[in-house]
């Protein structure tokens, strides 16, 4: 033992008292702050440096940004064997001085400030993120009440999306506040509650066509029919409200009457998947989420995707097949925009999921019901009615950074691909 350490009690009759009890608001503690270019070992040095004057660690906080580190260490002062705060000053200091990098020492009393009622997360991805709007969402935020406690990159590409840990203010308050910031500023934001609940193992539901894929199904089967023109016009006349989804999903199927049984193989193989589906998919599945898609498309696709990408559930509309021939009509229940809702509810009962743990993507009006039903809805490339409704939005064409919102790093991706499953 050091002789600057004195001895410690080795009696038995009473407990230790625990570290937290000894730290009052006005105990006296040190903040030391070491800068400069990283390489291996400056961690364990500090702490080195600082176990010879027998203080105890309140709180620690490292980041490395292009190669540069920042640390800190929150600890108590001095008051063993004779020495002095003076002393660890300079001990640190020469310290830092040999590995060519800064200390600043600062007095002070106690731990961090309590932190203000109401934890949420705030994922912001950019593309690219700009210091104008970064400098937006954080002033957005400082205006709810919120106290930014903490920032961190969640990942430099596809996007470069960033998270803030926020405290003092209402999730919903601040989710409002900043979608009407992220709007005018092109980004985009999600705003989750903080809790145990982010980390559970959840469920995804997915829209398929437009979501999913970057195809709408009946306009691949209508180009085998020769009427495409037609299927687009129903298709208007549905957005114009002249039709709602039922009516117009029986006047488009009508169109493919006759049509040989064979082109279902023909549209599977034309099917895209949007660009990082299979990630999403892949990376939720090692993490022990269910996955599932809903669509007002038709099962004979989306059983096959189902099978392809290892999906956990899938529901769809089903064409009705006659002596090898499409009849132009679709059989059994309608997946329409509140059959969305409903097969989420089910799916979760299915899974044990609650709807506060389900994430729901979609990118049209049918969707909405679904979107707003789940615990975190998200507008994918979605028309600006949905876009307004949803809990979040994602405009920018890769689906995995879906995770980014889940809190899931891209690192943590790469890292998972790195694996053998």
């Amino acid at each position: 033992m050091s002789a600057s350490q004195p001895p410690r009690s080795s009696s038995s009759s009473e407990s230790p008292e625990p570290p937290e009890s000894r730290r009052g608001t006005d105990t006296p503690t040190l903040l030391v702050k070491i800068f400069g270019k990283d390489r291996p070992g400056i961690t364990a040095g500090l702490f080195d440096t600082l176990a010879a004057y027998s203080v105890d660690v309140v709180d620690i906080e490292q980041v490395v940004t292009r190669g540069r580190i920042v640390l800190c260490a929150l600890v108590t002062t001095p008051t063993a064997g004779g020495t002095t705060e003076g002393d660890l000053r300079a001990t640190v200091h020469s310290w830092a001085e040999s590995l060519k990098l800064q200390a600043e020492i600062i007095s002070g009393t106690g731990d961090n400030r309590p932190r203000g009622d109401g934890r949420s997360h705030v994922t912001v991805l950019g593309h690219p993120l700009t210091a104008e709007s970064t400098a937006a969402i954080a002033a957005t935020i400082t205006s709810t009440g919120g106290n930014i406690d903490r920032i961190f990159r969640l990942a430099k590409y596809p996007v470069t999306a960033v998270e803030f840990a926020v405290s003092g203010t209402g999730t919903e308050e601040l989710r409002t506040a900043l979608a009407t910031e992220a709007a005018g500023i092109g980004v985009d934001v999600a705003v989750v509650s903080a809790g145990l609940s982010r980390r559970a193992q959840r469920l995804v539901v997915m829209d398929v066509d437009s979501t999913l894929i970057q195809d709408e199904v009946i306009e691949l089967f209508a180009a085998h029919a020769g009427c495409e023109d037609k299927v687009a016009e129903v298709t208007e006349q549905a957005m114009r409200g002249e039709l709602d989804f039922e009516q117009s999903l029986h006047a488009r199927v009508a169109l493919l009457a006759g049509l040989d049984v064979s082109v279902v193989d023909k549209v599977r193989a034309e099917v895209r998947l949007t660009p990082g589906a299979r990630t999403l998919i892949r990376t939720l599945k090692r993490l022990g989420y269910q996955v599932g898609v809903v669509s007002g498309g038709f099962t004979q696709v989306t059983d096959d995707l189902k099978e392809r990408l290892g999906l956990d559930f899938a529901s769809a509309n089903t064409l009705e097949v006659v002596d090898g021939k499409l009849t132009g009509r679709v059989v059994g229940d309608i997946v329409d925009r509140a059959g969305k809702a409903r097969l989420l509810r089910s799916f979760a009962a299915q899974a044990g999921v609650p709807l506060a743990q389900t994430v729901a993507i979609g990118d049209g009006a049918n969707d909405l019901d679904m979107l707003n039903t789940a615990g975190l809805g998200v507008a994918f490339n979605a028309k600006p009615v949905v876009r307004e409704a949803a809990h979040t939005a994602v405009n920018v064409p890769f689906l995995d950074t879906v995770l980014y919102l889940l809190g899931i790093t891209r690192e943590e991706v790469e890292a998972a691909d790195g694996l053998v499953d």
